[in-house]
């Protein structure tokens, strides 16, 4: 977390970009986070394949169900990211769902996790309760740290009780629905951001769902501190190959 929060303290306008591993291919994992290195991304959001991914639109769906089909699992993972782990100097957070954790097992997940050199976790479908009564402390025994997401629907008392938890960064969902592409940030959208900005909460924020492009990506960074690209940029890893990935990166960050 220290690489993280020191990127966030230090900047603004972050640009994390989302993929899913084992996607196009089995081994790919390890080149996606070496590209994207590469390319300038400020931080990547390393996303584990799910059969059931409540939170994900038809693209990283079916992402995920072709490196599943690759014969990705969580110990696949883990071996790469621990391979990576060696030269990748790019802040990794971990994005899963609470079933797979809880099928690992909670005390191996968290610590091959941290043997990953990654101690921030994305776990959107976490309830509070279960966090505050139980994951708190299991991420605190292993130096982990998870995200919180919060939407146009969420309860200014829930946001603020995320803000006092939070210690990396607060998602803010950019629409009460799926990833996905969806053009560009509609009035309404900004009318949210500008309500959680003026909120002057104590954290960062990073807005990801429907973040596509410079525009989008700009638009957001207006009214937080940096914003994660996901679907769009599968679609262009599905369809060019890692050799491109530079081709998408730069007209966003230049």
């Amino acid at each position: 977390m220290k690489k993280l929060n020191l990127l966030l303290a230090e900047k603004n306008n972050l640009l994390s970009i989302y993929f899913t591993c084992g996607f196009p291919k089995l081994e790919d994992t390890t080149k996606v986070i070496a590209s994207l290195e590469k390319s300038g991304v400020d931080f990547i959001e390393v996303g584990l394949p799910y059969s059931d991914p409540l939170a994900d639109g038809p693209t990283i769906q079916d992402s995920s169900q072709k490196a599943l089909e690759n014969g990705i699992n969580l110990d696949v993972v883990f071996e790469q990211l621990i391979t990576i782990k060696k030269t990748n100097k790019t802040p990794l957070v971990l994005m899963g769902y609470l079933n797979q954790m809880l099928k690992y097992g909670e005390d191996k997940f968290c610590k091959k996790v941290v043997e990953c050199g990654i101690d921030t976790l994305i776990i959107p479908d976490l309830p509070m309760v279960e966090f505050e009564n139980h994951y708190q402390q299991l991420f605190k025994k292993y130096g982990l740290t998870n995200v919180f997401l919060i939407t146009p629907n969420t309860e200014e008392e829930r946001i603020r009780k995320i803000d006092a938890y939070t210690k990396a960064f607060i998602y803010v969902v950019a629409s009460s629905s799926i990833t996905g592409a969806k053009g560009e940030i509609s009035s309404q959208q900004i009318a949210y951001f500008e309500r959680i900005k003026a909120m002057n909460l104590k954290n960062k924020l990073i807005v990801g769902f429907g973040i596509s492009d410079k525009s989008t990506f700009n638009t957001a960074c207006n009214y937080a501190n940096g914003a994660i690209i996901g679907s769009a940029f599968i679609k262009n890893l599905g369809k060019n190959g890692i050799d491109k990935i530079d081709d998408f990166i730069k007209p966003i960050i230049s």
